[in-house]
């Protein structure tokens, strides 16, 4: 029971913090739509939960060893790869972004980080009525 407990909990972590750069790079992309030969960049989230559920990622078994205390964590949210996005049609000054799929994206993804938060908030509220027998 124990392990299926750290598991979700690993997975909505996880999913929290893919979400969360996601959406950085999404305000960026919002911020920088008048910078000329700016290139908008996204994180494909499903293939990086793919990527993170098949691989078993966890810091006990990653590849990366830590030599000094100083150094970052090897699996941190700072390692996931951002994408340029693919534009049907770029501007004039080469910049790509495109205000209506970066608002659409931004609210879906607001949408889905609170889901996954809310989902993890009820999960640990039957874990505390359990505990407290109620």
């Amino acid at each position: 029971m124990v392990g299926k407990v750290d598991d979700f909990m690993r997975f909505h972590e996880l999913a929290l913090s893919v979400r969360g750069q996601r959406q950085q790079l999404l305000a960026s992309n919002i911020a920088n739509a008048d910078t000329p030969n700016y290139k908008a960049r996204d994180i494909d989230f499903s293939a990086v939960m793919n990527n993170a559920l098949h691989k078993g990622v966890s810091q006990e078994t990653s590849s990366l060893a830590k030599t000094s205390a100083a150094h970052l964590d090897p699996q941190s949210a700072a390692s996931i790869p951002a994408l340029y996005r693919n534009n049907a049609q770029a501007n004039v000054d080469g910049n790509t972004v495109d205000m209506d799929v970066e608002r659409n994206q931004f609210a879906e993804n607001s949408l889905r980080y609170e889901a996954s938060l809310t989902i993890l908030n009820m999960q640990i509220r039957n874990m505390l009525s359990a505990i407290q027998g109620q």
